[in-house]
């Protein structure tokens, strides 16, 4: 590695901000706040949004989209109008110039 190019890589700590689950790993990424972590070391301490512990991928409470909600919004948009007649030619099985 060319010295003096490269980001100080170290230990931080990362806290969810939903769940407050906390873990260790490096980083480039510093921050004015410290926590003592379990083996007796002061870290940085950086306060995130998301992490695993809080994303709906990875904890299974994903939403469920309202399929039929959808449906009855459109069709009171809509309604069931019915299409003009040649609007789809050649739909019905039926061929042109034969």
């Amino acid at each position: 590695m060319k010295p003096g190019i490269h980001p100080d890589y170290h230990p931080v700590v990362f806290q969810d901000a939903n769940t407050g689950s906390m873990f260790l790993t490096r980083s480039t990424a510093t921050s004015e706040r410290t926590v003592s972590w379990e083996d007796g070391n002061e870290y940085p301490l950086l306060v995130v949004d998301v992490t695993a512990e809080s994303h709906p991928f990875w904890t299974g409470a994903q939403r469920i989209l309202d399929t039929a909600g959808r449906v009855e919004k459109f069709r009171r948009r809509y309604g069931n109008r019915a299409r003009p007649s040649g609007s789809r030619a050649g739909a019905s099985g039926e061929s042109k110039g034969a």
